[in-house]
């Protein structure tokens, strides 16, 4: 038998790794073997990883030697930061950099580097369209990403550059789902106008990645932006009313109003909205669903997703 191509996997435990660590695990034929990397060996999360027949691997993203180690003899590596769990692009920056300088080290043969755009090249800090924030990031959760590709190849990893859209899991989790107003009836709220913005589910983001390594060195160099579809939040809530059995509207607000919402991240994601409401072009131009499905086959659209899905949104 031959010896399978370890990807390690960061974020394992997490949507984006954890999907393709399970991408890779279902496919009885794959060529890859999987190695799980986490601060927490112990967790649920990886244990599941483990039963499924994932290698598990203690690292640490704050200690780069213990990278170095954990990539050590593997072929392929999937590098995703968390800027949610410290919300600094600095921090984020960082780590990248650490990521991209153990995968030199290591002879990585092929990394993804889950990256977004750095919104800065179309909003310029002195653009007052929308404000600048931590001093000098429109967007920081995209911009310290963005910022941050220069790593891999200035270091010489042979990196695919891949771009996520818009999770449809954040109606699920992050409080972005419909709610009930005044009048009682239903409605999604974002700053959007009659845009369409490109979404996917977070499980099918681990599976473009499969897809991309599987492809192999052809990817390398390649900007990959990955989408389920393309809909107006209009169309996004014609389908959620289908699919939840009642009405839910849009409710359009501007980005300022999204941007006071006050929950941690609001001004953070009201820029976001409105560089893909301004930029729609440029982020669904990326963003090919066409490509996301020779990638992933099993790619989902907004109504295969909600078939699964729409039974854990929560209702408020």
């Amino acid at each position: 038998m031959t010896q399978k191509k370890i990807i390690a996997v960061f974020g394992a435990t997490g949507a984006q790794g954890g999907g393709l660590a399970k991408a890779i695990l279902q496919d009885p034929n794959s060529e890859f073997a999987v190695r799980v990397i986490t601060r927490n060996t112990e967790s649920d999360k990886a244990q599941e990883l483990a039963a499924m027949g994932a290698e598990v691997v203690s690292a640490d993203v704050d200690d780069k030697a213990s990278m170095v180690r954990a990539l050590q003899g593997a072929y392929g590596a999937f590098f995703v930061t968390f800027f949610w769990s410290h919300f600094s692009p600095e921090t984020e920056g960082k780590h990248a950099k650490d990521m991209a300088d153990a995968a030199k080290e290591a002879s990585i043969k092929h990394a993804i580097w889950s990256t977004l755009e750095d919104t800065r090249r179309w909003v310029p800090l002195d653009d007052n369209r929308m404000p600048t924030l931590q001093g000098k990031y429109k967007v920081p959760h995209f911009d310290g990403k963005g910022e941050s590709d220069h790593y891999f190849t200035d270091a010489g990893v042979p990196t695919t550059f891949m771009l996520a859209s818009y999770y449809w899991d954040n109606l699920i989790h992050f409080g972005m789902g419909p709610k009930k107003g005044p009048d009682g009836t239903l409605a999604i709220t974002f700053p959007m106008g009659d845009k369409k913005m490109a979404g996917i589910g977070s499980d099918d983001i681990g599976k473009c990645a499969y897809g991309i390594f599987k492809k192999g060195p052809q990817m390398i160099g390649k900007t990959i932006g990955i989408a389920g579809e393309q809909l107006s939040l209009q169309d996004m809530a014609a389908a959620l009313s289908k699919a939840l059995g009642q009405e839910v509207k849009y409710n359009e607000v501007t980005p300022e109003m999204y941007r006071s919402f006050g929950f941690p991240g609001a001004d953070d994601l009201g820029n976001m909205f409105q560089f893909y409401r301004d930029f729609d072009e440029v982020c669904n131009r990326t963003r090919d669903v066409n490509f996301s499905r020779e990638l992933n086959p099993e790619l989902k659209s907004f109504d295969m997703w909600l078939a699964q899905n729409a039974n854990r949104i929560p209702l408020e």
